[in-house]
């Protein structure tokens, strides 16, 4: 087996590669979203709690 015949995955890279793409873009925003998302709430409540209360 070629790395040439291995990439082109029997004639079918072009799905292969783009489920092995889009799977990875799934696994890295599951993987950052909720980072961001736990970020901007710890940058809100500490902005919460600088304000003075009325």
């Amino acid at each position: 087996m070629t790395l040439g015949s291995f990439l082109d995955m029997g004639g079918y890279a072009f799905y292969v590669w783009t489920s092995y793409g889009i799977t990875t873009a799934v696994l890295l925003f599951n993987l950052l979203a909720p980072i961001v998302q736990r970020k901007q709430l710890l940058r809100q409540l500490a902005l919460k709690q600088k304000r003075p209360q009325r």
